[in-house]
């Protein structure tokens, strides 16, 4: 009767063991995936928070085109504006139409950890842009 016992307990450890290999990996690409949809997540609030600075600063009277990405690249912190693009249409008038657009590549906000998958960061942007009208 003992012996019975103890194939029992080790064919049980075997099916645990078996069932951890097999969930493992799906746990931990769900885990990946929840941490670099939150890290992009994070990084679009900056860069729409810098696409909005970046157009109130443009709708002051006499505000030049480098003062602008200026104001852009600072509210982005470091991380963010090593590769970022400002497209600026500004208004020549008061109550014109200004446009700021910012633009962020998402490698540069998060880790590319879902690569192996297919699901890479590489050629894809954060792009964020906001309209005022000029004072």
């Amino acid at each position: 009767m003992k012996r019975i016992q103890n194939n029992k307990t080790k064919s049980r450890k075997a099916l645990l063991s078996m069932e951890l290999v097999l969930t493992l990996p799906l746990l931990m690409l769900v885990l990946f995936a929840v941490f670099e949809y939150s890290m992009l997540f994070f990084a679009r609030g900056g860069v729409v928070e810098a696409s909005r600075i970046g157009a109130r600063t443009a709708t002051y009277p006499g505000a030049s085109l480098e003062v602008i990405e200026q104001s852009v690249v600072q509210s982005l912190g470091p991380q963010l504006n090593q590769n970022v693009s400002v497209f600026v249409e500004p208004g020549q008038f008061s109550g014109d139409r200004v446009v700021v657009v910012v633009k962020v590549p998402m490698a540069a906000a998060s880790p590319d950890l879902l690569w192996p998958i297919g699901f890479g960061l590489q050629g894809r942007y954060l792009i964020a842009e906001t309209v005022m009208e000029r004072e």
